[in-house]
């Protein structure tokens, strides 16, 4: 027997998980004991998981392989009988979404601080998943910040370290630790969802392509599938080499900090599809020649074409979009006759939904698309549904989209993060438009008028569970719409997000550039939230 030790320590202040888990710069989770504290603190709030199986792997980031060793000792220590573990600690969000359903596994600890960048400088992340695959619902979350403010004690075992890259079974403790192949189960799963014979000939005729993993988790993934299986020529999978700092980028797959695609994907030489995914591999960037995809437009266009695609060959049974999200799906919706949900933002909001059936396609305007095949956005899962679409439809990127925004109307949209904001100016700017929402309504806007203004809250149509305070929804009369909301994935300061939204139905009118197009409306939406008066900012850190 293997003797469990336990180790005094005190509450660290500020484990609060976020959006998306528990995210800080690495210098905070390097010094011990963060990740003990925190762990400690997940096991602490579950229950009944003596001798069951965890699933653990993350991106890849600096500090993956030395919380790997931290946590398989204190899984060992607090009972757990078994841990599936991506191999060189690598594992997909998605996939290991997949890993949890696949093995009935109680759940799953992803090391991940997603699109944000990483190093030694750079930040970390920690996000606890449960059975269903999906990330813990706010009870849990909650349940876990309050135990870390009370924690007096962890467990660990005395063990050497697993070796993390050799495949097969070994023991920490009583514990077995099976290290996995991170891709072959989540491959699997992608073959019976698309129809992999059809991508192939697409692929292997004059069609091009070029796959941008950011040097992050995807990059095996890709280079499995769209090469390996699929038959895209070596090389259509770029930066696919996982680096602990990302290669020095942001692992973010948008026109900003994916502007080496972005720049590849102009002209008439360019490939002919462009897509990129993020530092966990949940998220997405679809391009075609001299077009970016906004993401709203990928879920809308998705939706409309869901049964070119086997899996979705019998039509959706609904559709999920976070709250800021266009409104493009809206009018699929609308026109398939099946109901659109809008959810706070966060993955976890769309998991009952999909478990009970209401929704079966759901995403995000930060780049996240998924179904029901697992419960995180997916990002591979999205190209390969696309390169699907193509393949059926025998069209360009260009011509779906601007397809379907003939027949439905264009939704131009843009969101301005304002980064690294001094936390109580921004949280002012959010209380005064909370305290004015419900005097807006008849107020002139952008040459417009304001129809309506509120905060929006949730009430889940699955267990009735609410959720308040989410974010300023401003529309006006002629369909535009405005949301402001502090983002809760950000390491440092405050993130304020400003959406912009506006609809145009005139096919006349739809191929001009966003930024033109919502020009005025943005001018108008810094002066309504006095933005530089609150933040000290005249114009925002990024705009996509």
């Amino acid at each position: 027997m293997t003797d469990i030790r336990t180790v005094a320590t005190r509450p660290i202040a500020g484990q609060r998980p976020g959006t998306s888990g528990l995210r800080k710069k690495v210098a905070e989770f390097s010094r011990s004991p963060y990740v003990e504290n925190f762990v400690q603190s997940i096991f602490d709030s579950l229950e009944n998981y003596a001798g069951k199986t965890l699933v653990l792997g993350g991106d890849g980031r600096f500090y993956n392989r030395e919380a790997i060793q931290i946590i398989l000792r204190l899984a060992a220590a607090n009972g757990f009988g078994r841990v599936l573990l991506g191999r060189a600690g690598i594992l997909s969000t998605p996939a290991a979404s997949n890993l949890i359903r696949q093995h009935a596994a109680f759940g799953g600890i992803i090391l991940s601080a997603s699109h944000n960048p990483g190093g030694p400088q750079g930040d970390f992340g920690i996000k606890y998943n449960v059975a269903n695959g999906g990330p813990a619902p706010e009870g849990v979350t909650e349940a876990i910040y309050k135990r870390t403010g009370l924690i007096d004690r962890y467990r660990t075992v005395d063990a050497p370290d697993i070796d993390i890259d050799r495949s097969g079974e070994q023991r920490c403790g009583e514990m077995v630790v099976e290290v996995v192949d991170p891709v072959a189960d989540y491959a699997r799963l992608m073959q019976g969802l698309f129809d992999f014979d059809r991508i192939r000939a697409l692929l292997r005729g004059r069609f091009r392509l070029r796959f941008d993993a950011m040097h992050a988790v995807t990059g095996p993934y890709a280079v499995e599938i769209l090469e390996r299986q699929l038959g895209a020529p070596s090389g259509s999978a770029i930066n696919a080499r996982p680096l602990t700092d990302f290669g020095g980028g942001h692992p973010d797959p948008n026109p900003v900090y994916a502007h080496e695609l972005v720049a590849a994907m102009r002209g008439p030489a360019a490939p002919d599809f462009g897509a990129a995914s993020d530092g966990d591999g949940d998220r997405n960037m679809i391009l075609g020649r001299d077009l970016f995809v906004t993401p709203s437009d990928s879920l809308a266009v998705l939706a409309a074409n869901a049964r070119s695609v086997p899996a979705f060959r019998d039509g959706l049974a609904g559709v999920a979009r976070s709250m800021p999200t266009s409104r493009a799906v809206d009018r699929v919706a609308a026109a398939l006759g099946i109901p659109c949900y809008e959810t706070p933002t966060g993955w976890k909001f769309f998991g009952n939904l999909l478990d009970a059936g209401k929704a079966t396609l759901c995403g995000e305007e930060s780049a996240g698309t998924g179904a029901n095949h697992v419960r995180e956005k997916d990002g591979l899962w999205a190209v390969l549904f696309w390169l699907n679409l193509l393949a059926v439809r025998g069209e360009a990127v260009t011509a779906i989209v601007r397809d379907h925004w003939r027949r439905f109307g264009r939704h131009y949209y843009a969101r301005h993060d304002f980064e690294g904001l001094e936390k109580g100016g921004a949280e002012r700017l959010m209380q005064s438009l909370r305290e004015r929402a419900g005097k807006l309504k008849g107020q002139g806007l952008a040459g417009g008028t304001i129809a309506g203004a509120d905060d929006f809250a949730y009430v889940d149509p699955v267990d009735g569970s609410t959720a308040s305070h989410q974010g300023i929804r401003v529309e006006l009369g002629d369909g535009s719409r405005l949301v402001y909301r502090l983002s809760g994935t950000g390491t440092e300061g405050a993130t304020l997000r400003l959406y912009i939204e506006r609809y145009e139905p005139d096919p006349a009118r739809q191929v001009g550039e966003s930024a033109v197009a919502l020009a005025g409306l943005a001018e108008a939406a810094y002066g309504l939230a006095d933005i530089a008066g609150h933040t000290g900012r005249q114009a925002p850190s990024v705009v996509t």
